[in-house]
Parts: structure tokens; sequence; C-alpha cells
């Protein structure tokens, strides 16, 4: 059979084909061009210093530092004195006497004793002491919550790789089963039940990528508007560190904690008021001086001032303080013991933690790996059927989403154990 083309098919045909080749090569570059322009990965340092400059809490905490210097400055500060000036008509009574205008200049000085003032000024200063553990402890518990949502980023993105693998090897899979069906070498549930597992792989690939979007989500709610919506992020999940005894860490956690630092500062600034409300029941002397101008008569007069403590003693100031120092030396004693009674519930998942990571990479993941080669190999040759292949596959990919999870609770478990000892997470683990 002879079959005739004419000249100017050909050359349409080719045309056509040039301008596939052509709209396909332009694809090809515009998506190169976009990959070009796209925006670097973000790396845990760069988001920890965004967060840092960028979140209102943290800046909400240095303004409290300000407030509290400023309470110092008050504190320092000496009493004003003050000053009376009046004037108005005299009229003499006397017909030797002389009329006109009367002045009275006085000048009143409150004479602050120094061991008050000492006192005071010391309250204050522990109330400085306070504010800055506090921001210490603001910063720190910001930035552990950065770190964990950045490895639980990594964490779902090393899932979203797990299930696209499973969900290419089953679609090989399926592929294989289909073609052993068509030919007649194998039933035709088990194409039924390849393909099952395929769409059950589609659906966990799917819910694996909105977790991966979830977890962004979740870290540009921390930081802010300043971390862009289609941000990527770069790293990886760390490995165990030797860390040291438990002892150790509690004797570094009472010495180091800004909690525990704040707490103990609140302690002074309460014993410094009660100290100050009692010293205050001694009467505070104002100085006085005046001078009265009358038209035919001067006068001067010194004096002081002194209130009598008779009706008013200051019991319930005292009493109030008193209160309140004892209240924080609860609070410190309970302060100690939540941190305690944290760390070791911490330092007990990092063990654990660092025990399941070993196990997995100590044989668990290759055991797995293996039972998958051996059930493929069963299977292709026959002695096996379709159920045992895809059951390996399942427990392997079971046993990588597990050995994902050991590997993120560690990460949590350190960094949780690194807010506790007051590392300064900015550069811990870089």
């Amino acid at each position: 059979m002879n079959v005739f083309v004419s000249p100017a098919t050909s050359y349409g045909a080719l045309f056509c084909a040039r301008a596939w080749v052509g709209v396909i090569i332009f694809l090809v570059a515009l998506a190169g061009s976009a990959n070009l322009s796209a925006a670097p990965p973000l790396t845990l340092q760069t988001i920890m210093q965004l967060a840092e400059q960028n979140n209102p809490g943290l800046q909400a905490s240095r303004d409290q530092m300000e407030i509290a210097r400023g309470v110092r400055r008050t504190a320092q500060a000496y009493p004003n004195p003050d000053v009376e000036i009046g004037m108005g008509p005299s009229r003499t009574r006397q017909a030797q006497g002389q009329s006109g205008q009367n002045r009275i200049i006085g000048l009143s000085q409150p004479i602050e004793y120094p061991i008050v003032r000492e006192t005071r000024i010391r309250g204050a200063e522990a109330g400085i002491t306070a504010t800055e553990a506090g921001f210490q402890s603001a910063r720190i518990n910001f930035l552990a919550q950065i770190k964990n949502s950045f490895y639980d980023i990594l964490r779902r993105q090393d899932e979203l790789q797990v299930a696209q693998e499973n969900f290419n090897l089953l679609g090989q899979v399926r592929d294989r089963v289909k073609l052993r069906v068509n030919i007649g070498e194998s039933p035709r549930y088990e194409l039924v039940k390849a393909e099952a597992e395929l769409l059950g792989a589609a659906k966990n690939l799917e819910s694996a990528s909105l977790r991966v979007d979830q977890s962004k989500d979740a870290l540009r709610n921390l930081i802010g508007p300043v971390l862009p919506e289609d941000f990527e992020v770069a790293g990886s999940l760390q490995a165990g560190q030797p860390l040291p005894s438990l002892e150790a860490l509690r004797k570094e956690l009472m010495e180091r904690s800004p909690d525990v630092a704040q707490s103990r500062a609140r302690e002074d600034q309460a014993r410094a008021r009660l100290e100050l409300e009692r010293r205050l029941r001694m009467p505070q002397v104002t100085v006085k001086g005046i001078v009265e101008d009358d038209p035919d008569l001067r006068n001067w007069r010194i004096g002081v001032s002194l209130p009598l403590p008779l009706w008013n003693r200051r019991e319930g100031q005292i009493a109030e303080a008193s209160a309140s120092l004892t209240q924080s030396q609860s609070l410190l004693a309970q302060q100690r013991l939540v941190l305690l009674r944290e760390l070791e519930t911490t330092y007990s998942n990092y063990l654990i933690a660092n025990q399941q990571v070993a196990a997995f990479e100590g044989g668990l993941l290759k055991e797995a790996e293996s039972a998958v080669k051996v059930a493929e190999a069963a299977y292709r040759f026959g002695e096996r059927g379709i159920l045992d292949y895809l059951d390996a596959l399942r427990v392997f990919r079971g046993v990588r989403q597990d050995f994902l999870a050991a590997r993120y609770e560690l990460q949590t478990a350190l960094i949780q154990i690194e807010r506790l000892r007051a590392t300064d997470l900015a550069f811990a683990g870089e």
C-alpha cells in the first residue's frame, strides 16, 4: 500500500512540531527563571534574627526594663523644696501705727534620712534586676518556640519526602501488577489491592503536604508579616548531644535560670519595701524659713516641722509589705520546684528519644528495608503474593515515620534543656 504525503502536509507537520518544541523550551526557560528569582531558603539563624527584631512581645519586655530604670531615677531623686509667697494690705488699729502693704516669703525643705533613701533605691534596683531577668526569660522562651517551629517544618518536609517516595514506589508496584494481571500471571484482586494502596498513598501525600503548609503558617504567626508567605527553610535535625549529669544540670539550672533570678529579685524587692515601710515610721523632718515684712516691722523665723505618729504608725503598709515578702518567698520556692520537675521530665524524654534514635539507626531501618527487598524478590519469583509485599512496604514506611518522630522528639528535648540551662538559643546548635 502506497501512501502519498504532499510537501505542504510534511511542511505543516514539521512546523507544528517545531512550534511545540519552542513552546516547551519557553516553558522550561520560564520555570528556570522563576527558580532563579525565587528567594533563597532561610536558615535557622536568619529566622531567629528576624523573630527577635520584629516580635512585639520582646519589644514590650524591653520597654518594661526602661520603666524599671525610670523607677530607679525616681527613687534617686531628692524631695523638692516648697516656696510660699503672699502679700496684702495692713491697717493699723493704733493711732501711732502705720498702714501699708505686707509681704511674706517662706521656704521649706523636707529632709530625707539617708537610710530611707538607700532602702528605696535598693528596692528600685531589685526591680531592674527582676525586669531584666524577665526579659531574658521571655526572650529564651520565645526563641525556643521559634526553634521548635523551625524543626517542625523540617520534620514535616522529611515526612513529605517519605510520602512522595512511597507514592512513587507504589505507583511502580501498581504498574507491575497491572502488567502481570493483563498477561494472566496474577489474579484480578491483586490489582485492586495495589490500586487501593496507591490511593491511600496519594491521600497520605496530600496530608503531608498540608502539614508542611500548616507548620510554615505556625512559624509565620510567631514572627509576623516580615516573613514572606512562600518562604522556604534550609537545615537538618541535629543529632544527639552529650549532656552533663542530671545533678550537674540541676545545679546549673539554679545558678543560671532567669526565672529563678527574677523570683529572687522580686523577693529582694519585697524585702526592701518592708524595710522601707518600717523606716518610714520615723517622722520625716521639714526645715522651714520664713520672712515677713510689715509696714513698720520685719520678722525672720527658722523652724522645723515634725509630724507626730499618734494615729497612723503605718501598721497597714508594714503588714502589706510583710505579706508581699512572704508571698515572694513562696513563689521562689514554687518556681524552683517547677523548674526542677520540668528538667527531670525533659531529661527523661531526652534519654528515651536518644535511645529510640540509636535503635533506629542501629538496625531497625536496615531490617525494615531488607524485609521489603526480600518480599519484593519473593513476589517477583511468585513465592509470595502481593499482600506480603504491600505489608512489608507499609511496615517500612511506618518505621521511617517513627524514626522521623523520634528525631524530632530528641530535638525538642534538646531545645527544652537549652532553654532551662539559659543557653543563648540564637546561636545554640549553629
